[in-house]
């Protein structure tokens, strides 16, 4: 039992341990490529949250991880069998239920740990700061740190060299061979505006991969998804230690 993931504590714990930070992993439902599993996603979030927490609790951070959510914005993954897409805003009111909860039992620190590249938490974020101003309310894309360029050959966007890093490091058993996985080659937009960053349009994912993979899985190692895995959840844990300690009136200098 970890005092600090909810789905394993108990309410013996819970009600005399005064938790000032709350994470709350956020995945997808999906799949990558032929050789990762559908819940890719989602072991990352709780794996790497788990850790994190851990990590930070040792600092003396009263830190609590909520229960994974499976599901996450698929809107461009419809004709992809058993690709589960959470509307983004089905996603805003679970959001918003969730943070009403926490404002209520004053837990004030909101960490969402997203997994998933479909999911942007941006503009709810700034709309429900408005409805509970004494939260602060946080996303946390860990995919998007750049100490995967220190590690990584090829690191992808999607079951790609990061990602079966990760998975071979983590879930091993869950990973088929690799010689099985696709090459993850993807086709781009043939507009300039898009490739460039400057414009953006939603990509119908069976028109970009043949593999639903975005990313070269062949140099996938255990011994990388383990660095990785240790560096990104050391950097998580420092930004817990930091955030435990600022108040509302000291997150700017």
């Amino acid at each position: 039992m970890r005092p600090y993931i909810l789905a394993e504590t108990n309410w013996k714990i819970v009600k005399d341990t005064l938790y000032e930070i709350a994470i709350l992993p956020w995945g997808a439902t999906e799949p990558h490529n032929f050789h990762l599993p559908y819940s890719t996603d989602q072991i990352e979030a709780e794996t790497i949250a788990a850790e994190s927490a851990r990590l930070a609790w040792g600092k003396q951070v009263k830190v609590i991880v909520l229960p994974t959510i499976p599901f996450g914005v698929n809107t461009g993954q419809f004709d992809i069998r058993l690709d589960i897409n959470l509307n983004p805003t089905t996603q805003h009111f679970i959001l918003q239920d969730i943070i009403e909860t926490l404002n209520r039992q004053v837990i004030r620190k909101l960490v969402i740990l997203n997994s998933h590249g479909g999911n942007n938490f941006r503009q709810t974020l700034r709309e429900l700061g408005l409805k509970f101003p004494d939260m602060f309310l946080c996303e946390l894309d860990w995919y998007k740190m750049r100490e995967q360029e220190q590690i990584f050959d090829n690191p992808g966007e999607h079951a790609g060299e990061v990602e079966t890093s990760l998975l071979l490091f983590l879930k091993p058993e869950w990973v088929r061979p690799l010689d099985e996985a696709g090459d993850g080659a993807a086709k781009k937009f043939r507009f300039d505006a898009m490739n460039e960053g400057w414009g953006w349009a939603e990509r119908r994912w069976s028109m970009v991969t043949n593999d639903t993979g975005i990313g070269n899985p062949a140099k996938a190692t255990s011994e990388k998804g383990k660095r990785f895995f240790e560096l990104v959840t050391q950097k998580i844990a420092a930004f817990l230690v930091d955030l435990s300690k600022t108040s509302s009136d000291e997150m700017f200098v």
